[in-house]
């Protein structure tokens, strides 16, 4: 009876409804605008909350809608599983939606407004902080990930990364809030001016950069896109044919995308043969991707091939959860069954890693390259940035998402690691989207999932020591938050304690019971409709 009465209640499923709203900031829809509003709905509707357990609630509702919407392309390969991924990592939403509720229930002061500004985005980076571990997922759908175009806004992401700029758009978000609800004109002149100042910020900072110096040096690079092929030897022979006659095109670096070769090179000394005569023949090295089978299991593997063999190596680290393993495999290996989810967990590398490459000049540059879903993490590229990559290369394939929205939000990453980082990214995509951009986030070409075919692109590369804020200093936003978070969670806790104990004094009988489902007990119901008085004090503090 409980479950049903927690069904059947509208501003929930209205919640679910305002957590997918901000999922069309994404690629493939594009409204990156909307992302510094879109989040206002959801966090009307936890305000409006007759308690604070009711606003947890919402916001556990809300957190489901958003991430069931921003991982629906994973249907095919995890099936119903992802219904219970949206619900399970929703809950992460119900700490923003009780401090929106506690902080900007009327009336709304000044005080409060200011710490909403500051506490309600530390909550949410919290979450995304929480979401980028590997295992829940990785830092899928980020929300400043959604500003991958706008290279002004992404200053900030050279300052604090990706992490900086989703802090701006959901304090945008709350001060427009304060702006719509405040009762005061000065309150809501505060809200205009927070959400006016945060959304200046990016444009600010990208002003206030020193301009990157010349470039050093500058590098021609080929993507090779074949398109879907399911045969292996199909797909080799493709990329093969569109890596010949480069010759006029002078590459320094000829890249083909993840599984690109579906042995091991050094196995089948016919195909490395060949590769070499390839690359001798364009005078430019081939970054090929092989999948490697060992008697510990199955590796992804980047493999930079010259005229003389083998130059190196790198193994991919990070793994796609229940594409290339299942997290927890003893619990829910059951997945394989009713879905396409790995049959077996792969074998990771040991990390980044940082490989020389040899351009036709004969000048040796130091890249990063990481395959695939490293792209999600920024930590990867700074490391790589760090030990002196002067540019960095993804590879990645994508062919079990097409016609979806994942290649296109795949792609537009590349621009925020390229903007964190200082360096140009580029991907090369087995089906596409294979993509370029300049040091600070800018697209240079792109080939999307319908073509196939090669993309030549010539970038510019900075000095290996040009640093920026956020690969000198890393993730000292989301710890911030981490911090900030706490700190109102404690001092919370304490006007929570404190007040709780005047209650027992005034009425040392009165109890109250918490559902998390938000279904009252005879004395919540009678909170509720007390409306004012010591009766709804008593649910209001039990909320929080």
């Amino acid at each position: 009876m409980a479950l049903w009465r927690a069904l059947t209640k509208p501003a929930r499923y209205a919640a679910l409804v305002a957590g997918a709203l901000p999922v069309l900031a994404f690629p493939a829809p594009d409204f990156g605008f909307l992302a510094w509003f879109a989040l206002v709905p959801g966090l009307l509707l936890m305000r409006a909350s007759p308690t604070a357990r009711e606003a947890g609630v919402r916001g556990w509702w809300f957190g489901a809608g958003f991430i069931f919407a921003a991982h629906y392309w994973l249907l095919p390969n995890i099936g119903p599983a992802l219904l219970l991924v949206a619900i399970v990592m929703g809950a992460l939403w119900i700490p923003v939606a009780v401090s929106t509720w506690i902080l900007l229930r009327p009336p709304v002061t000044a005080a409060r407004g200011l710490a909403a500004l500051v506490v309600v985005p530390s909550y949410w980076l919290v979450i995304e902080w929480i979401r980028s571990w590997q295992g829940f997922g990785g830092p899928w759908a980020l929300l400043g990930a959604s500003q991958w175009q706008h290279p002004a806004v992404l200053g900030l992401a050279a300052v604090g990364g990706v992490w900086l700029v989703s802090f701006a758009i959901v304090a945008a978000n709350t001060g427009i809030v304060i702006l719509l609800t405040a009762g005061r004109a000065p309150i809501r002149a505060l809200g205009a001016a927070a959400a006016a100042v945060v959304i200046a910020a990016g444009p600010a900072a990208f002003a206030l950069t020193p301009p990157p110096p010349h470039p050093a040096r500058f590098v021609t690079l080929t993507l090779v896109q074949p398109g879907i092929q399911h045969n292996p030897r199909i797909r080799v022979n493709a990329s093969e044919r569109l890596s010949a006659g480069l010759g006029r095109l002078h590459p320094d670096l000829v890249v083909w995308g993840e599984s690109s070769i579906a042995s091991d090179l050094r196995k089948d000394p016919r195909l490395l043969a060949r590769l070499k005569a390839l690359s001798a023949a364009n005078g430019a090295q081939i970054l090929a991707n092989q999948d490697s089978q060992s008697p510990a299991g199955k590796t992804k593997v980047a493999v930079l091939v010259g005229p003389h063999g083998i130059v190196a190596t790198y193994t991919k680290t990070r793994l796609v959860p229940f594409g290339e393993y299942i997290p927890f495999r003893q619990q829910l290996g059951w997945l394989t069954k009713i879905s396409r989810a790995a049959p077996t967990n792969m074998i990771p590398g040991s990390g980044a890693k940082v490989i020389q490459m040899t351009a036709r000049n004969g000048q040796r540059i130091p890249i990063g390259v990481l395959i695939c879903f490293e792209s999600a993490f920024p930590d990867m590229s700074r490391v790589v940035a760090r030990r002196g990559a002067q540019l960095i290369v993804y590879q990645t394939s994508d062919s079990t998402f097409q016609g979806s929205w994942a290649p296109a939000q795949h792609a537009s990453l590349g621009a925020l690691r390229a903007a964190e980082t200082g360096r140009p990214v580029v991907q090369a995509a087995l089906t596409g989207v294979s993509a370029a951009y300049d040091a600070q986030g800018r697209l240079l070409a792109s080939m999307s999932t319908a073509q196939r075919g090669r993309l030549t692109v010539r970038v510019g590369l900075e000095p290996g020591t040009a640093l920026t804020a956020f690969d000198r200093y890393g993730d000292v936003v989301p710890w911030t938050a981490i911090g900030i978070a706490l700190l109102a969670a404690v001092a919370g806790f304490r006007t929570w304690r404190r007040r709780v104990r005047i209650m027992l004094e005034v009425n040392p009988e009165g109890t109250e019971s918490v559902s998390l489902l938000g279904t009252s007990n005879e004395h919540a119901a009678g909170s509720e409709s007390a409306g004012s008085g010591e009766g709804s004090a008593s649910s209001q503090q039990a909320g929080r």
